[in-house]
């Protein structure tokens, strides 16, 4: 490339490659492309084959992928209000993860613990009702794992900042909130791509993750600053784990003597049966992990 007699100074990468037999034309192309990081457009130039006809038009042709619809199927004006209903569920959990953020910041982190209780039940709504309506899409999956970090992976840490600000050192906190944060945006993501069992999670999931710390702060547990540090940091390892734990559909169909012990736990003490309670589903994982790999 020449401009005014002299070589233009432009970064260069060139592939070169032979056309593919996709257009079920016997005749073939050598083809380079020329990359540079200039200000004018990329370009792409061919070069012929000797003896070789080219054509010109499916040389250039780039394949461009089809836009996937945000809602797949029928648009009639059902669907599109039930599209619009679930949405409004997700939407309506963002809205209340960012409620608990600024009532966390004005000194109310037990309010706002409350917003995040209601954050985990708009979560779990929106994706039954898209299941219910036959509304589910891609899109809703992209944005229902958006307002999930929000609420779940942002909002929580905070909140729980919020509530350990007296009783612990300001920095320990933080790490471990921090820690919260970045462990629910590796499990959102892992879970996008990641293929699904219809049996157990792989790690404990944000939302559940989520509930338990709003819970722990809404109902005020007894136990020593330090020892809910401990706590909230060995949440947040969990939920990057590879330990399957159960789903809760499978631990609804448990037998029924089973509620028994905690059903009575928590009329007579609820704090420590909660703790209890957690402790037991945090080490079900490994010990299912064990019991597989035997």
């Amino acid at each position: 490339m020449r401009r005014g007699g002299t070589i233009a100074r432009q970064a260069l990468m060139v592939r070169v490659g032979r056309r593919s037999a996709e257009t079920g034309r016997a005749a073939t192309a050598t083809r380079a492309e020329v990359l540079y990081t200039g200000p004018e457009p990329v370009r792409t130039v061919l070069i012929p084959a000797p003896g070789v006809p080219v054509d010109v038009p499916a040389a250039v042709a780039e394949t461009v992928p089809a836009p996937i619809p945000l809602l797949p199927g029928e648009h009639t004006m059902t669907r599109r209000a039930s599209f619009a209903l679930v949405n409004a569920c997700t939407l309506a959990s963002l809205g209340l993860g960012l409620l608990a953020i600024f009532l966390a910041m004005d000194g109310e982190p037990r309010i706002a613990a409350a917003c995040l209780v209601a954050c985990v039940v708009f979560d779990g709504l929106d994706g039954a009702l898209a299941r219910k309506l036959g509304v589910s899409s891609p899109f809703g999956a992209q944005m229902d794992s958006l307002a999930d970090m929000c609420s779940f992976g942002l909002a929580a840490p905070v909140v729980v900042y919020a509530s350990l600000a007296d009783s612990v050192p300001a920095a320990a906190a933080a790490v471990a909130c921090a820690l919260v944060a970045g462990c629910a945006a590796i499990r959102l993501a892992r879970f996008n791509v990641s293929p699904k069992d219809g049996r157990f999670f792989c790690g404990v999931p944000t939302t559940m993750a989520a509930a338990v710390l709003a819970l722990a702060v809404l109902i005020g547990l007894p136990l020593p600053g330090m020892a809910l540090l401990a706590g909230v940091t060995l949440l947040a390892f969990a939920m990057v784990s590879s330990f399957p734990y159960a789903k809760l559909a499978r631990i609804v169909k448990l037998p029924p003597w089973l509620w028994l012990l905690p059903i009575v736990g928590a009329l007579l003490q609820p704090q420590m049966t909660f703790v209890l309670i957690v402790a037991t589903y945090l080490v079900s994982g490994p010990v299912l992990w064990m019991r597989a790999k035997r």
